[in-house]
């Protein structure tokens, strides 16, 4: 190409490599429609029809974060959060054996007609999003991070299936993909994004803007007492029916067996 002030030009530069124009906020609808066909696309390259969800908090700690924490000299405050740390540890535990669980029983292994079914979904962090993808990641399996920029990065975690490892910049779309193929929704302990994104999906089926998946409460003591959905029911905010709309499980084995029982589909046939 001649080197000329209008080959130079920024107007001459092909709109899909002008990263300056594709900024500009009049272009956010494009960059929406991008966000929510790369995931698309890619997922349907893999066959991956329907997912189980597992949500649940990022300050979870891994086994090697307590096992530094054991190593560090004891005094009363390390005591303390050593403590907290392995009650935590235990929700990872089960996180863990709850994505090899799925993996191995629900049809991540088995394509059927070129489509896997209930392939493990996270956000992509750490802790219970780490532990639910190393579980998939321990038997072979494949999993899938839907990870989200932030002021503080999150960093992907190491056990997501590099192909199926996704960024994007919007929580909405981020939301949209975690949702659209979720055939059971699994919610560890967490804070205020776990309780989001679990009320975005209890709210689309409440609606009746989604179909019903069903929902599993991990550690039914944590989840009574942070929310209290009786209390919600007896002012009249939800109906008692809308209760019926989770269940509760405390271990990775009761977890899974409550997802059979509301119906989950573990036979290959399409959702």
């Amino acid at each position: 190409m001649t080197d000329t002030p209008q080959s130079r030009a920024q107007a001459y530069v092909l709109p899909v490599e002008d990263t300056d124009f594709l900024l500009r906020d009049e272009m956010r609808p494009v960059r929406f429609a991008l966000e929510y066909a790369k995931a698309e696309l890619l997922l349907r390259d893999w066959g991956i029809r329907s997912t189980v969800v597992v949500f649940g908090s990022a300050r979870v700690p891994s086994p090697e974060q307590r096992d530094a924490a054991r190593a560090q000299p004891a005094d009363d405050a390390a005591r303390s959060a050593l403590a907290t740390m392995e009650q935590r540890g235990g929700w990872y535990d089960a996180a863990r054996a709850f994505g090899r669980t799925v993996s191995e029983r629900g049809g991540a292994f088995a394509p059927h007609d070129r489509w896997r079914d209930n392939v493990v979904a996270t956000g992509g962090g750490p802790g219970i999003m780490e532990a639910a993808n190393r579980g998939a990641f321990e038997v072979g399996a494949p999993s899938i991070g839907f990870n989200i920029t932030l002021p503080r990065e999150q960093e992907p975690n190491r056990y997501t299936t590099p192909e199926l490892t996704f960024r994007f910049h919007y929580f909405a779309m981020r939301k949209m993909h975690l949702a659209m193929r979720a055939r059971a929704l699994v919610v560890f302990p967490g804070g205020f994004g776990t309780l989001d994104e679990m009320f975005e999906v209890l709210t689309l089926t409440q609606t009746g803007k989604a179909p019903h998946v069903p929902v599993v409460l991990f550690d039914q003591a944590y989840w009574r007492r942070v929310v209290d959905f009786d209390f919600l029911a007896a002012q009249g905010m939800v109906d008692q029916a809308d209760l019926g709309l989770f269940h509760y499980a405390d271990t990775a084995e009761e977890a899974w067996a409550a997802l059979l029982a509301a119906g989950l589909r573990t036979d290959g046939r399409p959702g």
